[in-house]
């Protein structure tokens, strides 16, 4: 009965984690895309307008 227990700490994570990667998978694409897609553009789009021409961060920006 000992391996029961010691074979079900690891059956279990493994359960999750194929339940978090079909989750991603599936959530992949879809009537959001476009959005996440422009979110990270303009996310992009500020970290480069913080930057100064010669490639430094400008003063109290990371």
């Amino acid at each position: 009965m000992e391996y029961v227990s010691a074979l079900l700490p690891p059956v279990v994570m493994a359960a999750f984690f194929i339940g978090l990667v079909v989750t991603i998978v599936k959530s992949q694409g879809g009537p959001n895309k476009a959005k996440e897609d422009a979110a990270v553009d303009a996310a992009l789009a500020r970290a480069e307008a913080a930057r100064q021409p010669d490639g430094t961060a400008r003063p109290g920006q990371a």
